[in-house]
């Protein structure tokens, strides 16, 4: 198996959510397991919750995401973002599109300073995502 690095989103209770969204999105085969069907859970209230969510998508993205339970801390925060880039106009505006549904936007996906086009948001679990069309100079390039 190949090493690969993916992003790995924690939630509180909105994991089943927030992964169906992301599938809707991207596409791709979506695992969910919960707590409940791993015996890994004290919190009855808690059985529903997504011990482990992975999507793989048909472009080869891998995201997964977890509910923390209330045993554990947890702190939403904005220490991290999610980068889709590429030079395929219509796959990632596609994407951006589909994000920014109940997304709040930070910049909207416009032409930057170094020629590509870029944008950023916090889509509505609270994720932040970057979007970067590389421009025609520097798919050439």
């Amino acid at each position: 198996m190949t090493t690969r690095l993916n992003p790995y989103l924690n939630f509180r209770g909105t994991a089943r959510e927030a992964m169906e969204f992301y599938a809707s999105v991207f596409g791709g085969e979506l695992d969910l397991r919960t707590f409940g069907e791993n015996q890994m859970s004290d919190d009855p209230a808690e059985k529903d919750y997504i011990m482990h969510g992975q999507l793989d998508t048909p472009n080869g993205f891998t995201l997964m995401g977890s509910d923390v339970p209330s045993s554990m801390e947890f702190t939403p925060g904005n220490t991290y973002s999610v980068s889709l880039s590429g030079d395929d106009e219509t796959e990632l505006t596609g994407y951006w599109d589909k994000l920014a549904d109940g997304a709040q936007f930070t910049m909207g996906l416009n032409k930057a300073p170094w020629g590509d086009t870029f944008g950023m948001l916090t889509d509505k679990f609270g994720t932040s995502w970057l979007v970067n069309i590389a421009g025609t100079a520097a798919s050439e390039g």
